[in-house]
């Protein structure tokens, strides 16, 4: 009896098991039934280890991207250096550069600079020298603004004017002299400006305001030309001319006067001697009616 009592107790067992796992495979069923596309899956267990190591390095990456991008040029630079010494070793010392053929665009244009553009110099343009043809485009070349320090050794230096010393007057309405700022007794001088310029020996005629001063000193050695402005000349030949013209004009109204004078006593005397003729016609016909009669005038039939 008791064996087959232990035989009906394996075969509850056996029923048992089945209906756990029946109710296990109908709750998967509606669970990946319920399931929603986005949503992700259930891990009842604890997960693989490289499973989690991937999911700590997409949140470290995460983390350093946007640290990184919080970051200025200069301080991702610094940490990338200091990352680079920590890891392979080495000095920060040996990241420093070296700072001696270093240039400015002002030490590219001091080098490149030219008082005049020629064509010749246009060909074969480099950024160097395109930059120094974009500030000359820049300079205003009507007026030199000059340097008068060494006019004993006849030396003189001459540059083109900024805008703001073309706002401001200097070189025009001013001395063009950089040391002076006499307003004035300005004088315009035209001057033959021969210098040395990468090598080569060139010539420019260039135009300078000076003060009498300053204008001693340019004609320290020989003189140069003084440009007088077009509306003196202009007055002195308007004035010259005006002075002709009133001189012929005066000298046609005297001669239309003394027409004048004498066509009037030419006239006078006509009018006298008319009125003498007249007087005499009417004196000879009261003369003559007085002689006899009337003659008669035979009158003509049609």
């Amino acid at each position: 009896m008791h064996g087959h009592g232990g035989y009906d107790s394996d075969f509850s067992d056996d029923e048992h098991c089945g209906e756990s796992s029946k109710r296990k495979t109908r709750t998967v069923e509606d669970d990946l039934l319920l399931q929603k596309p986005f949503q992700k899956e259930k891990h009842g267990k604890v997960a693989h280890k490289q499973v989690a190591a991937e999911l700590l390095d997409r949140e470290e990456a995460r983390n350093r991207r946007f640290h990184l991008i919080a970051m200025d040029a200069y301080q991702r630079h610094t940490k990338f250096v200091n990352d680079y010494i920590l890891y392979y070793g080495g000095k920060k010392e040996d990241f420093k550069r070296l700072g001696e053929n270093d240039k400015t665009d002002l030490d590219v244009i001091r080098e490149n600079h030219r008082f005049l553009w020629n064509e010749e110099d246009e060909m074969d343009m480099t950024w160097e020298k395109r930059l120094a043809k974009k500030y000359y485009d820049k300079l205003f070349k009507e007026y030199c603004i000059a340097d008068l320090s060494k006019y004993k050794e006849n030396k003189f230096g001459f540059r083109w004017r900024v805008e703001k010393e073309v706002i401001s007057g200097k070189g025009q309405f001013f001395c063009g002299n950089k040391y002076c700022d006499k307003k004035e007794g300005l004088k315009s001088w035209e001057v033959n400006f021969g210098y040395v310029e990468h090598g080569e020996k060139r010539n420019a005629l260039v135009k300078l305001r000076l003060c009498q001063e300053c204008s001693i000193k340019l004609n320290f050695h020989h003189r140069r030309k003084e440009i007088k402005s077009k509306k003196r000349k202009d007055k002195t030949k308007t004035d010259c001319g005006e002075s002709s013209r009133k001189k012929s004009r005066l000298s046609s109204a005297e001669e239309a006067s003394k027409k004048k004078d004498k066509g009037h006593s030419s006239s006078k005397k006509s009018e006298d001697s008319l009125k003498r003729n007249s007087d005499e016609e009417e004196s000879a016909s009261e003369s003559e009616l007085w002689k006899g009669p009337l003659p008669e005038t035979d009158e003509k039939s049609q």
